[in-house]
C-alpha cells in the first residue's frame, strides 16, 4: 500500500540506525561483503541500496565505430552477462532507430523480444519448488544469461483472467528496484498462463531455521533483521506495504543476503483513510486491531510482523502460534497484557473483542522468553510490537 503516514517513519528510522549500529555486515559461516551503510561491494548483487539502471545515453554518431554488446547493453538497460542471439549486433549501425533517438516503449519492448524476453522457450525449466491455489514455482535457468531463475507460473482462468494477486505483484515489483526486494527479470503471458521469472535465492528464512537447528547465530539474526528493515523502509518510503510478511516470504541467498518476497498481498496507499482488507497477513504474524476487524492501517501493520520474525529467529520459535483468530489473540493478550479502555480507547464496544471475553492478563517480561537477547534487543523488540498502539485508539 502507499502511505502518506509521516509521522511514522521517525519511528522507523530509529528502529533501523538501532540495528545498523551494532551490525557487522558478514554473516557467520559465510561470504558476504557489505559497507557501513549497508550496501554491499559492487561485485554483490546487494551492490547498492537502490538498483537504478543504466543511464541510457545517445551515443554519439561515428561512422567508423561498431556497435558493441555494452552499448546494447546500456540502450536497453540489459544485464552485463547477457548473451545476445547470434547475428544480433550486425543488425544495428549507430543509426539504427535504436540509437539515432529517445527510446520509446515500443521499440525497447520490440528490442527486448528479439533478444528472447518474453519467451517461454528462454528459460528452461527444472525443479518444481512449490505449488498453491493459483501458481506453480520452478527452479530453472535462463538461456540468456545461464543464470539461476526462479519461475512462477500463474494459472489463467478463461471466465476470471489473472488473479488480482499476480496484478499486483507484476505492477509493484516492476517499480521496486533494490538490493533487499527480490527481482523480477521477465513476464510471459501466454493464453493458459501468466509467469513471472524471479531471480533465484537457494532458500527462504524458514528453510534456513530448519537447517541451523532453529537456532540462528546472534550475529545472522542481527544482519537479517537488518537487510529486512532495510527492504521495508525503501518500501514504506514509496508508500508501499507488503501486508504478508512471514519467514517464507523472505527469502536467503548463499552470501546471507535476505530479500523480501512474494507482494502479491501488497497495495499501494496513498489516503491514510481508505480501508482496505483485513484478510491480510498470514495469521501468526497479523497485529491485533487487524484480527479485531480493523480495515484501517498503515506502515505498522509491517512492522508487528518484523517484531514477530525478530522474536522467531531470536529464539527458534513462533511467538504467537494461534491455529484461530481467537487463540491468536489470546497468545498476544497473554504476553503483552490485555487491552482496557485506558491503554487501548474504544476496545470496550468492538464486538469482537467483547464476544471472546479474555481473562485481565497482566504484561509479562520479554526478558524471560528471550533469553538469547540483550537489553537493547529486548527494546527494540518491545518497540516493534508496541507500534501497533498507536492505531488502537482510531478503532
Amino acid at each position: 500500500m502507499r502511505v502518506e503516514d509521516n509521522n511514522f517513519f521517525p519511528f522507523h528510522a530509529n528502529v533501523f540506525m538501532r540495528v545498523v549500529v551494532s551490525v557487522n555486515a558478514e554473516i557467520v559461516h559465510e561470504d558476504v561483503k557489505m559497507g557501513s551503510d549497508g550496501e554491499s561491494d559492487q561485485a554483490s548483487a546487494t551492490s547498492s541500496e537502490e538498483v537504478h539502471s543504466p543511464v541510457r545515453v545517445r551515443l554519439r554518431n561515428n561512422p567508423g565505430r561498431k556497435i558493441s554488446t555494452e552499448d546494447i547493453n546500456k540502450r536497453l538497460s540489459l544485464p552485463a552477462d547477457i548473451r545476445l542471439p547470434d547475428g544480433y549486433l550486425e543488425k544495428f549501425s549507430l543509426n539504427s532507430p535504436l540509437f539515432e533517438k529517445p527510446l520509446s516503449r515500443r521499440l525497447r519492448r520490440v528490442s527486448l523480444s528479439e533478444i528472447g524476453f518474453g519467451k517461454l522457450e528462454t528459460y528452461v525449466k527444472l525443479d518444481k519448488l512449490g505449488e498453491g491455489t493459483y501458481a506453480t514455482v520452478y527452479k530453472g535457468r535462463s538461456k540468456l544469461t545461464d543464470n539461476l531463475v526462479a519461475l512462477k507460473e500463474i494459472r489463467l482462468e478463461h471466465e476470471e483472467g489473472a488473479p488480482c494477486t499476480a496484478i499486483r505483484e507484476v505492477s509493484l515489483l516492476k517499480d521496486l528496484k533494490h538490493a533487499n526486494i527480490v527481482t523480477l527479470h521477465d513476464i510471459i503471458h501466454t493464453q493458459k498462463s501468466l509467469t513471472l521469472v524471479f531471480e533465484y535465492l537457494d532458500k527462504d528464512l524458514k528453510q534456513y531455521l530448519d537447517d541451523c537447528g532453529n537456532c540462528i547465530h546472534m550475529h545472522n539474526v542481527k544482519l537479517f533483521l537488518f537487510q529486512l528493515l532495510r527492504g521495508l523502509n525503501y518500501c514504506h518510503r514509496r508508500k508501499v506495504l507488503h501486508r504478508d510478511l512471514k519467514p517464507q516470504n523472505l527469502l536467503i541467498n548463499d552470501r546471507g543476503e535476505l530479500k523480501l518476497a512474494d507482494f502479491g498481498l501488497a497495495r499501494a496507499k496513498s489516503i491514510p483513510t481508505k480501508t482496505y482488507s483485513n484478510e491480510v497477513v498470514t495469521l501468526w504474524y497479523r497485529p491485533p486491531d487487524i484480527l479485531l476487524g480493523s480495515t484501517d492501517y498503515s506502515t505498522q501493520i509491517d512492522m508487528w510482523g518484523v517484531g514477530c520474525i525478530f522474536y522467531e529467529m531470536s529464539t527458534g520459535r513462533p511467538l504467537f502460534p494461534g491455529s484461530t483468530v481467537e487463540e491468536e489473540l489470546h497468545f498476544i493478550f497473554k504476553l503483552l497484557g490485555t487491552p482496557t479502555e485506558e491503554t487501548w480507547p474504544g476496545i470496550t464496544s468492538n464486538e469482537e473483542f467483547i464476544s471472546y471475553n479474555y481473562p485481565r492478563y497482566r504484561a509479562d517480561c520479554l526478558h524471560n522468553h528471550t533469553p538469547r537477547l540483550d537489553n537493547d534487543g529486548v527494546e527494540l523488540l518491545s518497540k516493534l510490537l508496541q507500534v501497533i498502539c498507536v492505531l488502537f485508539s482510531q478503532l
